[in-house]
């Protein structure tokens, strides 16, 4: 029997994102997203499917060792599964509904870094706290700004996110004192999976780029404003970031985007030649934020000032050796407009105003029981390749 896809399916047949699941608390397989459905191959592979992966290679728990086989093996599999059902073999035989499994994090996180990369949330940001007319750093402008974050909190959509506690202080208090976060906050963000280790001491260019870059996930890096704000002096975000940052279970190949890249915006003054790439790099991912239902932001991932290239070039320019499974944020994605900003800190302005869901109540930052909810697609010409979501509700 032929597969059938829905037409407003995030998991066309031009997207096929890899991705770990599990019936219920059974074994942890790895699977591809197609339509409803979840193509399973791990049980494809020991039945005999893609001889040129080993059973082992299936059956580890994450799709680290499966990306490290390269790009060519990972592209056959699509391309393979593309022609099935094109061709409408039946698959039956190694399909399950996604309704029916559970969703794991799909990659084994060594490192976690976290960019800040979009103009306009930096902007945002640096008025509330700056001069803002020197909204931005010095630095921001000339090189891809980032801080190194906790791998093991990162957890898959769906997880709760336990409200965090730590020292606060404003500025009508004398002395900080500790407990619950009062201002706790999304940012809308993308990740993007690292597919190939470098050597230790050998910078990656931004045209090699592209074969390191496995794939993206939507993310939520969760923030403590209030903590964040009395700590990060001078060695940026610790407690008030490393309590929790969640992604979406399906991890969307870097070559199922390509037909979505689009300018970004013009990169002034003039970076410096490790920086300096070819093309356009940036891609047109429609984003979607939803609190308890309510939409509180639409914005894009063609916005940001910084490309992933240029952030892998930066990252390695020193030497550093990234690993497979690396987790890289994008950092908080804002665009212009007011419907378009990427967190609460931006929306309230630090909490001076108010943002009203649909049952009528109002948030400053976000409350105990709250569920945000963020979703993400790029449709073109009648291709659509999607990411499904990421969500987290506040305990």
């Amino acid at each position: 029997m032929p597969l059938i896809i829905p037409v407003d399916s995030d998991f066309s047949i031009h997207n096929l994102p890899f991705g770990v699941f599990s019936l219920g608390e059974g074994e942890k397989r790895i699977g591809i997203a197609v339509g409803e459905h979840i193509f399973d191959l791990t049980h494809a592979v020991e039945k005999g499917w893609f001889s040129n992966i080993s059973k082992e290679t299936v059956q580890t728990g994450s799709l680290n060792a499966l990306i490290g086989q390269g790009k060519e093996i990972t592209g056959n599999i699509r391309k393979t599964i593309q022609s099935a059902v094109k061709n409408g073999t039946d698959l039956s035989a190694y399909l399950l509904l996604q309704s029916d499994v559970r969703m794991h994090l799909p990659v084994k996180v060594g490192d976690y870094t976290d960019f800040y990369s979009s103009e306009e949330h930096a902007k945002n940001v640096g008025k509330l706290y700056r001069d803002p007319e020197n909204a931005l750093m010095p630095n921001w402008k000339h090189l891809p700004v980032a801080y190194h974050g906790r791998s093991s909190s990162i957890i898959v959509s769906g997880t709760s996110v336990k409200r965090p506690s730590g020292q606060i202080k404003t500025t009508e208090m004398e002395r900080p004192v500790f407990g619950p976060t009062r201002a706790l906050d999304f940012e809308l963000e993308t990740g993007f999976i690292i597919g190939k280790n470098n050597s230790m001491g050998s910078p990656v260019s931004t045209s090699e780029a592209s074969e390191y870059i496995f794939g993206m996930v939507l993310l939520n890096d969760w923030s403590a404003r209030d903590i964040q704000k009395w700590e990060y002096v001078p060695l940026g975000p610790f407690l008030g970031k490393n309590f929790a940052t969640s992604i979406s279970p399906w991890v969307v190949t870097y070559e199922a985007l390509q037909p979505f890249n689009v300018a970004g915006p013009i990169q002034q003054p003039k970076v410096l030649p490790y920086l300096e790439f070819e093309g356009d790099k940036n891609i047109d991912i429609n984003l979607q934020v939803n609190i308890n239902g309510t939409t509180v932001s639409r914005s894009n991932f063609k916005y940001m000032y910084w490309n992933m290239e240029q952030q892998v070039a930066h990252h390695t320019i020193n030497g550093c050796p990234l690993r497979i499974g690396d987790l890289m944020g994008s950092g908080t994605i804002s665009g212009k407009d007011e419907n378009a900003l990427g967190s609460l800190l931006e929306m309230t302005h630090g909490g001076k105003k108010h943002v009203e869901l649909d049952d009528g109540s109002q948030r400053k930052f976000l409350e105990d029981g709250d569920e945000v909810v963020i979703s993400g697609f790029c449709e073109k010409e009648g291709i659509r390749v999607g990411f499904g979501e990421v969500r987290g509700q506040i305990i």
